[in-house]
């Protein structure tokens, strides 16, 4: 999720990591073990003057598989579904408009599952977990062809 983000005007940061859970300072391996509460997520530091959080929003949904609860793609499990962590009513209010509105469009014929949360302590995953799609850009492009490329080119393209 990094990589959607990261290569827009007026984004400042993307930082992957941790959140949602009851486990402090969670590492990646013990996120993976599905015992943490944690899904796996990206905190993004933007400039709303250059792009807004509904332009975030549109981003994120073209990006992921909003019908399937169980994870996303070839990553399955809890830490691996679909959430928007909102941070007060304003986002609140923008990501669950967007959420109606792609309910209703038609666009899927099973239900729109993705939460919407508010924001908890977010833990910065490891220095190796960070940036990956540039560090490691066979095993991305291998990862993106398992399932989200075919996703999302049927669906949003």
């Amino acid at each position: 999720m990094v990589k959607p983000f990261d290569t827009q005007p007026g984004i400042q940061s993307v930082v992957s990591g941790y959140t949602g859970g009851h486990t402090v300072n969670p590492t990646y391996t013990e996120v993976a073990s599905h015992t943490t509460g944690h899904t796996e997520a990206v905190k993004i530091t933007f400039d709303p003057s250059i792009i807004t959080y509904d332009q975030l929003v549109s981003i994120y949904w073209r990006q992921t598989d909003p019908t399937d609860a169980s994870g996303q793609f070839q990553d399955r499990g809890d830490s691996y579904r679909p959430v928007i962590y909102v941070n007060g009513p304003e986002q609140r209010r923008i990501a669950t408009a967007s959420k109606e509105k792609l309910a209703a469009s038609g666009q899927f014929d099973a239900p729109i599952v993705t939460q919407i949360e508010d924001a908890q302590p977010f833990y910065p995953a490891e220095e190796e977990h960070q940036d990956f799609y540039r560090r490691n850009p066979f095993r991305y492009q291998i990862e993106e062809m398992g399932g989200r490329e075919a996703f999302i080119q049927e669906h949003w393209q």
